[in-house]
């Protein structure tokens, strides 16, 4: 199993403590940003796919999860400090194995998502960083692993590059015509899209474009190794394999989008 080695550093914690699969020690701390129909943020108030799901883990196992809202930078830093016990959703990168344990839910994929016109294709990210006529909007703290991060530094070299504090500033950006394109996961996108009145009727003009430097990755869970003890290490990621076996979040996007949507960027991990 390709993801197999991340239990090596909780296995001590799995055989010495059984128990710890059943509930967690303490409250899980679990900061969020807005991210689609994955993270759903109304004022105080915290849903969506991966929320609901914890909520429904909490009940079954007896782990408990705090949620609090955050920009998603700042999301990320809390992680990297120890801070967060949960970073939900992400997907996998090297810098992120260093303070994390990764669990895979499925498999997605970024895009390059503009609004649907008469240019010609983009097939590649040198053929994005010839084309210095297109603006692109990308969100603050969203990571798709190195080649993406290449790709936006040299977007920001150019003078090109609108960093923005979540997806529906972008599509905000997007609807006005103030940039041309966004580099996400497309079910990020719609899914904000479904829930903004003021961009209505953009989701049915999205034109999606794939290209090799932003390939197929794992997107999922990561359980923090500074936070939490190794049994509580080993209790989440028992019940969050046990919860991608049962293709729970598959078919929670599999409801929510669209075909052509889902098809673009989710597959099973």
């Amino acid at each position: 199993m390709p993801f197999s080695f991340r239990y090596i550093a909780v296995a001590a914690a799995l055989l010495a403590a059984p128990l710890a699969q059943a509930a967690c020690s303490r409250e899980i701390v679990v900061p969020v940003a807005n991210t689609g129909a994955s993270i759903v943020i109304d004022g105080a108030r915290v849903t969506g796919i991966y929320p609901d799901l914890l909520r429904t883990l909490s009940q079954k196992e007896g782990c408990h999860f705090n949620f609090s809202p955050v920009p998603r930078a700042r999301l990320e830093l809390m992680f990297e400090t120890g801070k967060a016990d949960i970073l939900i959703p992400a997907t996998r990168t090297a810098s992120r194995d260093v303070n994390g344990i990764f669990v895979p839910m499925m498999r997605h994929r970024a895009t390059l998502i503009s609004v649907a016109n008469n240019r010609p294709a983009i097939t590649s990210g040198q053929e994005l960083l010839d084309r210095r006529d297109i603006r692109v909007a990308v969100v603050r703290g969203f990571d798709y692993g190195e080649a993406y991060q290449g790709l936006i530094r040299e977007l920001n070299k150019q003078g090109r590059l609108f960093t923005e504090v979540d997806p529906t500033a972008v599509a905000r950006l997007m609807h006005l015509g103030a940039v041309d394109m966004t580099i996400m996961g497309p079910t990020i996108l719609a899914g904000v899209i479904n829930r903004e009145p003021r961009v209505s009727g953009l989701l049915e003009k999205l034109r999606l474009e794939s290209i090799p430097e932003l390939p197929w990755q794992y997107n999922g869970v990561y359980v923090s190794r500074r936070s939490l003890s190794a049994e509580d290490q080993a209790a989440l990621v028992d019940l969050l394999e046990k919860a991608a076996r049962s293709g729970a979040v598959l078919e929670a996007f599999q409801r929510y989008h669209r075909p052509d949507i889902f098809s673009e960027s989710v597959r099973p991990r």
